[in-house]
């Protein structure tokens, strides 16, 4: 009943995040991410039960079904909904929250050779636009924002929007706001371009260090001129000598 109901919760996700779907049947039918995930439990449930080479087969079928590959030994929560999903890529070590939403081409992916903990961890809501990369052991908070193409090397704090390459913040959630649903992980107004933020600190410094210039060039003048001798006329009166003779 428990699997029953796990499916009956991603049709019901698949349903409220994609306004494309027009019915359940349609989902169970026409949706590639979900079948990929169902794939999946086939394939994890033969991996844990020590039948490697079943499993891995199992996911090479739903890769050949499906074009999105997620690695046996993968764990995938409840509710997680893969749209379009072509090209999506989940190693083997990869841990994916409740409620995770990841578009096509996202990898989730290892940079190490050793065989322990190599790939990342998703926690709960969190998005992830397509062509992200996500890559390394790192943890991305909660509900956390991975902008299309972004290519994440570090943890991610919970609630934050990430984009660029690598990936920055740009945007910070405020802690009793309600997490809202934003595609592809990237909200669409009110985005702050780093490169613009980075442009303008620079202007400023410099119009500070310039005006620091102005400031000591015009201290200097005056100082120059409050010394004695420095002002026309007046010498020490050898030049009246020179014209009385």
């Amino acid at each position: 009943m428990a699997v029953l109901r796990d499916l009956s919760e991603n049709i019901d996700a698949i349903m409220e995040r994609d306004p494309a779907a027009r019915s359940r049947l349609e989902v169970v039918l026409c949706y590639p991410g979900f079948h990929a995930l169902l794939m999946h439990r086939l394939a994890h449930g033969a991996w844990v039960r020590g039948w490697r080479l079943l499993g891995r087969l199992l996911s090479h079928v739903g890769r050949m079904l499906t074009a999105i590959e997620i690695h046996p030994g993968a764990t995938i929560g409840r509710r997680v909904f893969i749209d379009h999903g072509c090209g999506c890529v989940i190693g083997e070590t990869a841990e994916v929250g409740d409620d995770v939403t990841l578009y096509h081409g996202v990898t989730l992916g290892g940079t190490s050779l050793e065989k322990g903990k190599r790939h990342p961890t998703l926690g709960a809501g969190v998005i992830v636009g397509s062509g992200a990369q996500v890559l390394g052991p790192i943890t991305v908070g909660d509900g956390a924002r991975i902008g299309a193409n972004a290519v994440v090397l570090k943890d991610v704090p919970a609630g934050v929007t990430m984009v660029g390459i690598p990936a920055k913040q740009v945007l910070a959630r405020a802690r009793d706001a309600k997490p809202e649903f934003q595609a592809y992980g990237t909200p669409s107004r009110d985005v702050p371009d780093p490169a613009a933020k980075l442009a303008e600190g620079l202007l400023a410094e410099i119009e500070s260090l310039r005006g620091r210039i102005e400031t000591l060039e015009r201290g200097r003048a005056e100082g120059a001129e409050s010394r004695p001798g420095s002002a026309a006329g007046s010498g020490d009166g050898s030049g009246t000598g020179k014209v009385a003779q």
